[in-house]
């Protein structure tokens, strides 16, 4: 009994860690935003492509709010994901290298859009739907 007990218990550890070990997908990973390598940006650019940054970490509420509104607006004008290239900087690997400093991103919740050589807009910190509206609508 003592095994029985012991062995049911050792395998419900096992499924209870590898279901922490699965991600859990976020809304914008549902096929519009790319995560940032090194050189993405800079090469859709020279390509001729609008980039629309979101500079983000999974553990930041205003980030999650910039999400939500971001997903809606998505689902709402199918445009912005087809007219420009969605990428998402993880700023917990990334807020203190070239991607950030560059651009002088201040913080996690920031949004850029950029265009060749241009900085079109940003938002910093703001999760009004009017306001990352704007940005992106600048975008198309």
């Amino acid at each position: 009994m003592l095994k029985r007990t012991f062995l049911a218990g050792l395998a419900s550890l096992a499924v209870l860690s590898a279901a922490a070990l699965v991600p859990a997908v976020p809304a914008r990973a549902a096929g519009r935003f790319v995560d940032y390598v090194p050189g993405m940006i800079e090469d859709a650019l020279k390509a001729g492509r609008t980039v629309f940054v979101d500079y983000s970490a999974t553990w930041c509420t205003t980030c999650k709010a910039q999400e939500r509104v971001i997903s809606r607006l998505l689902e709402a004008n199918p445009a912005y994901a087809e007219k420009m290239l969605l990428v998402r900087v993880d700023w917990d690997d990334y807020g203190d290298a070239p991607v950030s400093r560059e651009r002088n991103v201040p913080r996690r919740s920031t949004l850029l859009l950029l265009r060749g050589e241009a900085e079109l807009g940003r938002v910093v910190a703001g999760t009004s739907e009017e306001e990352i509206k704007a940005l992106m609508d600048k975008g198309l």
